[in-house]
């Protein structure tokens, strides 16, 4: 699931969109909040540690236009799957409440 920081001056939406762009080679149109999932952790390494407060938002989008092949060289691959996969291959438990929370608005 395409994320991404919010740049100087970006909304949380446009911010999505932006990086579905780039990660995706997808272009979409919003369709509803889903969820913003809000968790604390540390930077890794060195012997100052910062502790970050980190919002990842989700949205429910709409397919435009667009070839997952024309997604950004960082991006090690970017496909279509079934709703269901979605739900089965994501790690988190808090990104699978997400899917199941798109799935119940499809």
């Amino acid at each position: 699931m395409p994320k991404g920081i919010v740049e100087v001056g970006e909304t949380p939406e446009a911010t999505a969109l932006r990086e579905v762009r780039e990660e995706t080679g997808l272009e979409g149109e919003i369709v509803a909040p889903l969820e913003v999932i809000e968790y604390w952790y540390f930077s890794k390494g060195g012997a100052a540690r910062v502790r970050f407060h980190k919002f990842v938002h989700f949205f429910l989008m709409r397919y435009r236009s667009g070839e997952v092949s024309d997604h950004d060289a960082e991006v090690n691959e970017a496909r279509w799957v079934e709703i269901e996969e979605a739900a089965r291959t994501l790690a988190f438990k808090s990104e699978r409440k997400v899917v199941e929370r798109a799935r119940s608005l499809v």
